[in-house]
């Protein structure tokens, strides 16, 4: 998949455990599981700002592209 999900890696940056992480954006840890896994068809922007906004982040440092 050319999208690539970083949310481990800001999570591992910040300490921060996937249970918290889900209480604090208002998802729940099977969804978190599902974006941090690529499984997920698709983000709404609502839970983009929601996640960087409790990683303090850009919507980039989450997602990125790589070539297949």
């Amino acid at each position: 998949m050319p999208i690539v999900v970083r949310i481990d890696v800001e999570l591992a940056k910040r300490k921060m455990s996937v249970g918290e992480f889900a209480e604090r954006v208002g998802l729940t840890p099977a969804n978190i599981a599902v974006l941090k896994n690529g499984r997920a068809k698709a983000v709404r922007f609502s839970t983009l700002e929601a996640m960087c906004r409790v990683l303090d982040c850009q919507p980039g440092d989450l997602l990125e592209w790589v070539e297949e």
